[in-house]
């Protein structure tokens, strides 16, 4: 069953679901986090993460992350093109993106570029609570920019879990083929 224009009923259902909670103080906060996880902030925040692990001798973290966050981007922009959905009408004044919908490139991205920041970050010595609370922010994080996305209009809700689907096979496949290399740059044997 189909709701507006060919979206699934269901598409649009969560879609005003989500609107129903709108709020001037939600709003403001929503439009802050799909800015947090706009290209404006994440291309040269992104930059630094890579200076600062080159500066600290972690050039092949550095290059990770790059990877990561490059290709999420590339996917993003591939997926696009290839599905061609038409974005809903948004709410509360805000911009219709010039790009299609499916998937959520701020999904996408955001999921790479804080859960690989994280695994970057936490250290195996540290206290669980600590590592809890560095996940949990940058699950947090994902999550709300996602969130942020169907608030204001400008995804639908499968276009949003599309992308954190996307995240979840991309970092999964780096993670797999760093393993690999890894262990065939040191001689050893391949095993999981």
């Amino acid at each position: 069953m189909a709701g507006r224009a060919g979206t699934p009923a269901y598409d649009t259902a969560a879609r005003d679901l989500v609107h129903g909670y709108a709020a001037p103080w939600l709003t403001w906060v929503m439009i802050a986090a799909s800015w947090a996880g706009s290209g404006l902030v994440l291309w040269p925040l992104g930059a630094l993460v890579v200076l600062l692990l080159a500066r600290a001798g972690r050039e092949r973290e550095g290059a990770l992350f790059a990877v990561a966050v490059l290709g999420a981007n590339l996917i993003s922009e591939s997926l696009k093109l290839f599905f061609h959905r038409v974005r809903p009408e948004p709410w509360f004044g805000y911009p219709l993106p010039k790009t299609y919908s499916f998937p959520s490139g701020h999904a996408l991205v955001s999921f790479c570029f804080c859960l690989c920041l994280a695994e970057l970050v936490v250290r195996d010595e540290w206290p669980a609570a600590r590592k809890a609370a560095v996940w949990g922010a940058a699950v947090g994080c994902t999550l709300t920019i996602g969130l942020s996305r169907v608030y204001l209009g400008v995804h639908y809700p499968t276009d949003v879990l599309a992308g954190f689907a996307a995240g979840v096979v991309w970092t999964t496949v780096i993670r797999v083929a760093h393993h690999v290399w890894t262990k065939r740059r040191e001689g050893t044997g391949i095993s999981f």
